[in-house]
Order: C-alpha cells, then structure tokens, then sequence
C-alpha cells in the first residue's frame, strides 16, 4: 500500500472526495469512508465518489454518504465527477455519459468561469411520484400528500419522489429553524420509508422560484443537494404551484436550475469546481483500518 490520492471538490457548498478506484484496488470499506469524510480528524466532506476510468473511454462512478453507506445517485456529486473529468482533459464541450449502478446519465460540460468553476447540465432521468419506486410501505401508488405519524405529537404532510433516489418533499408556509430540526432528521430515517430518504422542506417563492432546507439520508443537512433540487421542483410543478417548465431552486449554498421537459424527464444545470488535490499518507489509513478493526472487535465482545 502506498499513500492515497485523492481530490476535492464542491458544488454550492456541497463537497465530496473523488477517489481512483484503480489506485485503491478496488471499493473504499465503509470505516475508510466514514474517516475520509470526518471533518476533524480526516479530509472532510459529504461524501466519496469512486471513479472507475475505464481504458475505453467509459466513465463508472459510485457515491458513499460519510456513515459508508452507498447512494444511487447525486446530482452535485456527478457534477464534480464531471468537473474532475474536465480537469484530467477526459472531457470536453462534448456531451458524454457517467454508469452509475442503477442507470447511465448523460452529461455536458457547458462551460468555465473564472476560479475553474465548471458550469454542467446533467440529465437525472424521469421524476416518478409513485410510492413504490421511493420504498415508501404505506402506499405503492400514488402517495401524494399522506400524512406522516412523527411522535412526540408531530406529523407531516409527505410528497414522496424518486429521482433514482428516494426523497420526501414537504411543502411550508415559511422555512423555520427549530421546525426543520426537529422533523427533517425523522423523516429521513422514518420506517414508511424502506430505505430511508432525503428530505426537503420547500417554500415556494415565485411562479418559477423556490426555496429548500435538505436533510440527507446517510449525510445530514447539507447547503445543497442537487438531485433534492430536482425532486423538490418536479413536486411543486405537479401540485401545480410553480408554471415551469425552468424552475430555479434557492438553497442555503446556492441556486441550480431545473428544467421539466415532457415525460416527467429532469434536467440540472449549475456550477462545480475541482478545489485541491492531495494525497493521505499510508501510516495514516493505516492508522484508520487499525483503529476500525480495533473498533469492530470491541463491539463484537459486547
């Protein structure tokens, strides 16, 4: 083993680290994730992109929250992965297609602001409002506004959207603080959801404008979140608030562009920008694995 390189990267506040599946031999176990991403005593960031260049020309990404979970998909971490193409010259203004497990998303560099901001449109797929392709227990169908038990005398009032990726849009009257605290986490990790979710909670600002807090599954709040830009935006266009079809989503680390093209296809277009690239020293994953299998010991005593 030698020391690890890696880059960072950021899209409106939401980082990851991009790692060569070739030069780790394969996928990052969870423990190398989770200590990666730890702000403190690692890099820091929101998550890891394992990049898989193939020798033909073909791009694979896989993503993991911090905790090592893995994602279906990002659309901020696909925009970096699509920044980091354009730094290593894999691509160009040329339109080309990221595999990620689930599916093959086609991408576009559009162009290059100063600061080696990489502005790039990603096709997301078809937005689905069925339950059953968010993993959502109480309804297989359409799940639209059901109302969602929380405890402690809570509830709310659920929108459940996959974007190849579960999500839960819920639409307030004002964004607030100790409100989102307290029921965005629930949501993310609530049992109605087979496989947790992200959440948003969303205020509609104009006739092509919204505003969203996210929660996300595995991760935490994050100042944005590009694949919940494109849920929360195809929910609103279905109740009817906002006209599109170019809706744009205010979040606390920025604003993206969604665009509702016929058929339910989504289209995200905003910025993402390569910050540094570096490399951890061996002794220092090795300190990592150690103290993981030391970790993992102790709770199998218990």
């Amino acid at each position: 083993m030698s020391d690890l390189p890696f880059t960072k990267g950021q899209a409106l506040g939401n980082d990851y680290i991009v790692l060569d599946a070739a030069d780790l031999g394969g996928e990052p176990s969870a423990s190398l994730v989770r200590a990666l991403c730890d702000r403190h005593f690692g890099v820091g960031s929101d998550g890891v992109l394992l990049a898989d260049l193939g020798r033909d020309g073909s791009f694979g990404l896989r993503i993991f929250n911090p905790d090592g979970t893995e994602a279906e998909k990002s659309g901020n971490g696909l925009r970096i992965f699509g920044a980091y193409l354009h730094l290593l010259g894999r691509v160009g203004r040329e339109p080309f297609e990221v595999r990620l497990p689930g599916e093959t998303v086609r991408m576009q560099v559009e162009g290059v602001e100063p600061g080696g901001v990489v502005s790039i449109v990603v096709d997301m797929g078809r937005a689905s409002f069925r339950g059953e392709d968010v993993g959502f227990r109480p309804e297989p169908g359409d799940a639209f506004g059901h109302v969602l038990d929380l405890g402690d005398g809570l509830t709310a009032r659920v929108n459940p959207v996959s974007i190849g990726n579960p999500h839960c849009v819920v639409f307030v009257d004002a964004l607030e603080r100790d409100d989102f605290l307290r029921r965005a986490p629930r949501l993310a990790t609530h049992p109605a959801f087979a496989a947790g979710t992200n959440v948003q909670f969303v205020r509609v600002t104009g006739p092509d404008t919204i505003e969203a807090w996210v929660w996300e599954r595995g991760a935490g709040e994050t100042l944005a979140s590009g694949s919940s830009a494109c849920a929360a935006a195809s929910a609103a266009a279905r109740l009817g608030l906002v006209e599109g079809p170019r809706v744009v989503v205010r979040m606390p680390g920025g604003s993206l562009g969604v665009t509702l093209e016929a058929g339910g296809l989504v289209r995200l277009e905003g910025p993402a920008q390569i910050v540094y690239r570096g490399a951890v020293s061996e002794a220092v994953v090795r300190g990592w694995e150690t103290r993981a299998g030391a970790a993992a010991e102790t709770e199998e005593v218990r």
